[in-house]
């Protein structure tokens, strides 16, 4: 019987001590390259089997392009920064919070992440060479080196001269947790969650009927005293019901799935005629809704599959709302800070968490009698794919770059890719065509800097390269340790305008 894990070791031996691995470079040196640019693994834990899966397939690929006689880098990458790092860096110093990363001190804390980076490369790299993967392991690329950031910092200004850079306020993906949005990019790949939420039906008065109600859904009561209107599809056919004493709007195709008992019909109309009317909702009385309409308007995407075919719509509270709320001119009211936390001018909800607020709307609007009904709700919710919390929506100032900007371009080098299986080439192109402006801020310690100074005047400076900050900084430089935080934070530059 063959000791398989025996025999491995005497042919990684003999590979080692015939030096196999120097003379096949040695014999293709010089020849037709082939470039092969390693994805690089994630530094902050040992390597997994999916690792171990996606090695050999590259190693297989070079092997096989080094005996088709291609002379290559044979060069592995590490990604050496970013949240990812950090979070596992956090576990291990037990700190849970943004404010305790503070605490802690960032340049200590930053110091830790790169320590990690640095124990868990080599054990990468030990465990890479046990499993017979070819690299030239001296040779390793880091993405947390000067050089890499450099080299973005060079890209991102390109990006903005040609004006692909643009700063954008959107009510973006935001993890309580980790202080910081996630792009539209992440949650895609990896980000949703099947979960069980709240569904709250809600009924607001129609302004000057008696008993006259619009029914609204909801699975986030803590954005109902953000709302500022209520959405129907002008195309579609909704229904004044009447139902335990009390006349309901509500789509027509949703009246025997939701309401309660016994109904009546009574009138009969499309969404387009329901647009313009108004409406009583339970917290207007909050300073932040002195500009809030609380009308009807009309939007497309409201569905006579899901709900009642009115939506709550609260621009700072989600994407597709705050779209809405930019065409048709609507407020937009952000309650929670950073860590997920209502600001401090809510009365009851004030310095409460998103999580908390869920509880305090719903016993809340059940004591003034605006509940229609609760049930328990099954969907697919988006969480930070880091940290795995439940992600919301935040109104924030971020830095995007523009994708329609480069969407033409990155369809066309995809035809020339030759694709196994074929499939991926259709697949490819269409998240391309789906692709959305990508975020690329975040507000965090231990990952890239963005290299743009933004004078309190609203002058903006975007620097490419270490000698143009040497030559622009007039505080900060002689200091600047590497291109990461805490260093960069104390670089200043003189504005251009005042």
């Amino acid at each position: 019987m063959h000791n398989f894990a025996v025999e491995e070791q005497i042919i990684l031996k003999f590979w080692q001590e015939r030096r196999i691995f120097e003379k096949l470079r040695e014999q293709i040196s010089g020849k037709k390259k082939w470039s092969f640019v390693d994805g690089p693994i994630t530094a902050n834990n040992p390597m997994g089997i999916h690792h171990a899966w996606g090695r050999t397939y590259k190693d297989v690929f070079q092997r096989f392009k080094a005996m088709r006689g291609f002379d290559q880098r044979f060069q592995n990458g590490f990604d050496a920064q970013g949240l990812w790092i950090e979070r596992e860096e956090e576990k291990d110093l037990g700190l849970k919070t943004k404010e305790d990363i503070e605490k802690y001190g960032i340049e200590k804390y930053v110091d830790a992440c790169k320590a990690r980076v640095q124990r868990f490369a080599k054990l990468i790299t030990a465990d890479s060479i046990r499993l017979g993967q070819w690299m030239d392991w001296d040779n390793s690329y880091f993405t947390n080196t000067d050089e890499n950031n450099l080299h973005n910092w060079f890209l991102l200004k390109k990006y903005f001269e040609k004006g692909w850079l643009y700063k954008g306020k959107d009510a973006v993906p935001w993890c309580p947790r980790c202080g910081t949005a996630s792009s539209k990019h992440d949650i895609i790949t990896e980000g949703y969650k099947e979960v069980t939420h709240v569904a709250l039906f809600m009924r607001f008065p129609v302004k000057g009927k008696k008993d006259e109600y619009f029914l609204i859904f909801t699975t986030t009561p803590w954005t109902v005293p953000a709302n500022v209107a209520l959405a129907v599809n002008s195309k579609l056919n909704y229904v004044k019901a009447e139902n335990e004493g009390k006349k309901y709007w509500i789509v027509e195709s949703q009246t025997e799935k939701i309401l309660k008992g016994k109904f009546k019909i009574i009138e009969k109309k499309t969404g387009k005629q329901l647009v313009g009317l108004k409406y009583e909702m339970p917290y207007a009385f909050f300073p932040e809704q002195k500009n809030s309409p609380h009308k009807v308007v009309s939007w497309e995407l409201a569905s006579a599959e899901e709900g009642t075919g009115i939506v709550h719509i609260a621009p700072g509270c989600g994407a597709e709302d705050y779209d809405l709320g930019k065409r048709e001119n609507l407020p937009a009211i952000s309650p929670l800070n950073e860590a997920g936390f209502y600001y401090n001018d809510w009365e009851n909800f004030s310095g409460k968490k998103y999580s908390e607020v869920n509880k305090l709307v719903l016993k809340d609007l059940e004591e003034k009698g605006f509940v229609y009904k609760i049930e328990p709700y099954k969907h697919r919710y988006p969480h930070c794919f880091r940290c795995g919390e439940e992600l919301v929506f935040r109104l924030v100032d971020e830095w995007y770059i523009k994708a329609d900007e480069i969407r033409e371009k990155l369809k066309l080098e995809n035809e020339k890719i030759m694709w196994f299986p074929e499939y991926g080439r259709k697949r490819q192109s269409e998240w391309f065509d789906n692709m959305s402006d990508w975020l690329i801020s975040r507000k965090r310690y231990y990952g890239l800097p963005l290299p743009i100074w933004e004078c309190s005047c609203g002058e903006l400076e975007v620097i490419g390269s270490l000698e143009e900050l040497k030559e622009k900084a007039i505080k900060g430089i002689k200091e600047l340790k590497e291109i990461h935080r805490p260093w960069i934070d104390n670089v200043f530059l003189k504005c251009k305008k005042c």
